[in-house]
């Protein structure tokens, strides 16, 4: 027979609070609402850069923020601040996705995960072809990248706007090859988009590695000791010519899927200190000191560094880091932007083309073929129709298609041109899939 705890009246205050919050913490796990966040961000930012006020929009990002102690000091824009360090913490995120995959998802098992592989690659290649073919000066031919990334966050919100009838077997999908994408787009930029290499910074990089290791083989199980060595690495990466955002996927490809070792198990040890204080009433104040530091610390290894971090940085990516992105690169303007001139304009048709064309022809076209050789099978409840939908909804580049725009481009108004092109092919790609999504649906039910 289950003991049921005895329930004291709280102020009504703090009932209402408690309420609040519960529906603000689910509010902001769901991933439609990140989207659409996302989407107001960018529109917010063209808005801003195309109107009177578009002088203040340039002016906030060149913003100089400083971080120094005693002689050193580190000056560089808000743009910089945003776009090479918070972003390093959306690169995170994206590395303990790959993590988790690789341990227990999607990519921890070669043969299921041959067909998301195989559709990511078409989905990179095709693009590229498609922006190359349009693009033939070297100064355009720099973009190749721009359509080949997905973000995962729009994508996955956007299929969520569909609603739960959309079989779970597509959502799975979508997420390995969005993460997959995500890994080959690392390498890009990695390979692509780096500057002159200097070894020096690969030294302090390595100690920064060596650090985090450490650190692991101790048993440093918060999260907050591993800050330096990550700022450690992120300074080396700097220094080394490699974008430091880099730093991001490192550390989360370094954070462990399992907990840090302990002499009792978690739940042993919630569980005997929970019968401890039941049995005596009469405990001090200063008594409950270990007990409590006991209960935290088994709290914290309950679930593993991977998905315990990944949670408690998902909010403030979704809604700070990723707006703040969008809020500060989506800002294109319209006015000083010459379509007219040809280098312009076929940046931006073939960026587009390429999400809203390419994406899809290279997710389908090399799963069909993938399949046809034995190579790779369609996940269970997963027909081709939901096959095209992944490729459609696969065109939405936005967040990290930017970012690589940013890396490719430094002529001004090819840069833009790369922007609009992402923001309409995003947008188009988004609308398709969703249409696309509805008639499917409707189909499935008949």
């Amino acid at each position: 027979m289950h003991h049921v705890p005895e329930r004291h009246a709280i102020p009504r205050a703090q009932a209402l609070a408690e309420r609040a919050f519960a529906t603000v913490e689910r509010f902001l796990h769901i991933e439609a609402v990140s989207g659409i966040v996302l989407v107001v961000a960018a529109v917010i930012a063209l808005a801003w850069a195309n109107s009177p006020y578009a002088a203040s929009y340039e002016a906030l990002w060149h913003t100089p923020l400083s971080v120094g102690i005693g002689n050193f000091v580190f000056s560089q824009s808000l743009h910089f601040w945003i776009n090479d360090a918070l972003m390093a913490v959306f690169f995170l995120v994206v590395g303990m996705e790959i993590r988790r995959e690789m341990h227990e998802g999607a990519l921890s098992d070669l043969r299921q995960a041959a067909l998301p592989v195989g559709a990511a690659v078409g989905g990179v290649i095709a693009p590229a072809l498609i922006y190359s073919a349009l693009n033939s000066p070297p100064s355009q031919q720099l973009g190749w990248a721009v359509p080949t990334a997905t973000d995962i966050a729009f994508a996955v919100g956007v299929l969520a706007l569909l609603g739960r009838a959309v079989p779970s077997g597509i959502r799975v999908f979508l997420l390995a090859l969005a993460i997959i994408d995500d890994i080959i787009a690392i390498l890009i930029i990695a390979l692509f988009y780096s500057s002159g290499l200097d070894f020096t910074g690969f030294a302090i990089a390595a100690l920064g590695i060596v650090l985090v290791l450490g650190l692991q083989r101790i048993g440093i199980g918060s999260a907050f000791g591993y800050v330096l060595p990550g700022a450690l690495l992120w300074i080396g990466l700097l220094k080394a010519g490699i974008h430091p955002t880099l730093a991001g996927v490192v550390l989360g490809l370094l954070t462990p899927v399992r907990s840090t070792p302990m002499r009792e198990k978690p739940r042993e040890v919630v569980t005997r200190v929970a019968q401890d204080l039941s049995q005596d009433e009469d405990y001090r104040a200063e008594q409950l000191a270990k007990p409590a530091r006991q209960l935290r610390l088994a709290q914290r290894e309950l679930v593993p560094p991977v998905v315990r971090v990944q949670m408690a940085l998902h909010p403030w990516v979704a809604f700070l880091i990723m707006p703040l992105f969008a809020l500060a690169n989506a800002g294109v303007s319209l006015g000083g932007l010459e379509l007219d001139a040809a280098g312009p304009q076929h940046v931006l048709i073939g960026v587009a083309l390429a999400l809203v064309v390419g994406k899809p022809l290279g997710v389908v076209a090399v799963s069909a073929l993938m399949v046809r050789l034995g190579l790779g099978r369609l996940p269970p409840g997963v027909s081709w129709s939901g096959i095209v939908l992944v490729g459609l909804l696969a065109g939405i580049g936005f967040t990290m298609a930017i970012f690589i725009a940013l890396l490719a481009f430094k002529d001004a108004q090819l840069l833009s041109a790369a922007k609009l092109g992402v923001l309409v092919g995003s947008l188009v790609a988004a609308v398709i899939g969703v249409a696309w999504g509805m008639v499917f649906l409707r189909r499935q039910k008949g």
